[in-house]
């Protein structure tokens, strides 16, 4: 009775599921492009910035030797799992889900830590925040989480009527 496949379209007739369906595959697609182009834009930013950090050890004198060569190993890590991360999620790798939003997560307490303190920078913040939010929701939307879900582990559609 109160079910969205009674109700007519604007046209008048009934909505077909192929319609709604095609509707739903073309913004999941449309999710899809979105969160792999955002993942390789961070991943090219971390590479940026494990190089500028590589030209800042050959350039300028750190305070600490060591502390300088730990942060350029933690970010080349870094920069090798989000490059892991945004590869894998156009292959939709069911742990690259899982993996991009950790990355997020982090992403997003790096952002809150921009917003505040003595050094505050709100730009750096907000584009750290932007980013970090739409990939977070995308991700987190059924049709997205279904495309990263294994096969075998997809919900089953339902036949036709009359099938």
């Amino acid at each position: 009775m109160n079910r969205r496949d009674d109700r007519p379209d604007a046209t008048g007739g009934v909505p077909s599921a192929a319609s709604s369906s095609a509707v739903a595959d073309g913004g999941a697609r449309t999710a899809l492009v979105v969160v792999s182009a955002l993942l390789f834009a961070e991943a090219l930013l971390v590479a940026g910035l494990l190089g500028w950090l590589v030209v800042d050890l050959f350039s300028l004198e750190p305070s600490s030797m060591a502390t300088a060569i730990a942060l350029i190993v933690l970010v080349a890590i870094g920069a090798i799992w989000v490059w892991a991360v945004a590869v894998a999620s156009l292959r939709r790798a069911p742990w690259s889900r899982a993996a991009a939003i950790v990355w997020q997560i982090l992403q997003l307490s790096v952002a809150v830590g921009a917003f505040q303190g003595l050094f505050a920078r709100p730009d750096v913040g907000w584009l750290l925040l932007v980013p970090a939010v739409i990939v977070i929701g995308l991700l987190l939307w059924t049709p997205v989480r279904i495309a990263y879900s294994r096969p075998e582990d997809r919900p089953v559609e339902e036949a036709p009527p009359g099938a």
